[in-house]
């Protein structure tokens, strides 16, 4: 298969001058404001305690700092609209598909040693040797990940992170949280991202415009893969922020549960729960995810 000739060649380029232009420490301060908002932003107002139904309906939306969030959501949407959507839409049209198929597949081989790491910590040994053979075969046979030969030997991918190892070891997951950038979340995977991080080795071995690059490409391969979905949930959703806060806990119920409708593997010692993006654990045994 043939590719088709990319008009600019340092369209890539472009984009990391773009993101190298904004500095690493004015985002960290903005993640620190931020969060430090969170304890003083005007929370929802919980109703009346005499009002059971309100109650329990407002516990299980487990949403408290909904002002916050909706305002962070905004200015999520706002860097999208200005940054992420227009760049991702000239890679997406201008890079041909199969070179971002390879793409794609390079920067996830870059995640086997996170996957592994957390695929140990669940003590779930059968998938950790699937993913070590999957990274050994990949970034032998596979040209360090950007053509997929495991998937064609029938060894199949998966994600793990370090919010997910939190929910098997029995963690709640806390009040639904948007993070500026990273974007919907909660305490649990706000951890997690911390935690998964701090283990990646090419954070500690590979040098910081390749930290910068990695993260810029994921970035508008994500968007660019969800290009379309998002846009017609945007249009169609009479509350978008209500569509994603929905979509998100019913994706991260059904990545913790490996993709079954039935209670995760617990780790050692710990009873099988099958716990949602609310954290209401038990009460999602009786749901199934919509993914």
């Amino acid at each position: 298969m043939k590719y088709r000739t990319i008009e600019s060649r340092e369209f890539g380029a472009d984009i990391v001058s773009l993101f190298e232009s904004v500095s690493r420490r004015r985002i960290r301060s903005i993640v620190f404001v931020a969060l430090a908002t969170v304890l003083v932003a005007g929370c929802a107002t919980p109703p009346p305690a005499y009002d059971k139904e309100a109650v329990a309906a407002f516990q299980e939306d487990n949403d408290p700092y909904e002002p916050f969030n909706r305002a962070m959501f905004d200015f999520n949407l706002f860097l999208d609209d200005m940054i992420l959507r227009p760049v991702s839409y000239l890679y997406k049209e201008g890079v041909p598909e199969p070179l971002r198929h390879n793409i794609h597949n390079f920067l996830n081989n870059l995640r086997g040693p996170v996957v592994l790491a957390n695929d140990l910590m669940q003590g779930d040994m059968d998938r950790a040797g699937n993913t070590l053979m999957r990274f050994g075969m990949n970034t032998t046979i596979g040209l360090l990940g950007i053509i997929d030969f495991a998937t064609e030997a029938g060894i199949p991918a998966h994600d793990e992170d370090f919010g997910q190892t939190l929910a098997v070891w029995g963690a709640e997951s806390g009040p639904y949280l948007v993070l500026p950038i990273f974007g919907p979340s909660n305490p649990r995977d706000m951890a997690g991202i911390a935690v998964d991080t701090l283990i990646d080795p090419w954070g500690m071995i590979a040098p910081t415009d390749f930290a910068i690059g990695r993260a810029v490409t994921t970035a508008v391969d994500r968007r660019a893969r969800r290009y379309d979905t998002i846009d017609d949930l945007q249009k169609n959703s009479l509350d978008f922020y209500s569509s994603v806060k929905s979509l998100y806990r019913q994706r991260r119920m059904d990545e913790i549960r490996n993709g079954l409708p039935t209670a995760v593997n617990p780790a050692p010692g710990r009873i099988s729960v099958a716990p949602d993006g609310a954290g209401n654990e038990q009460q999602s045994l009786n749901h199934t995810s919509d993914n």
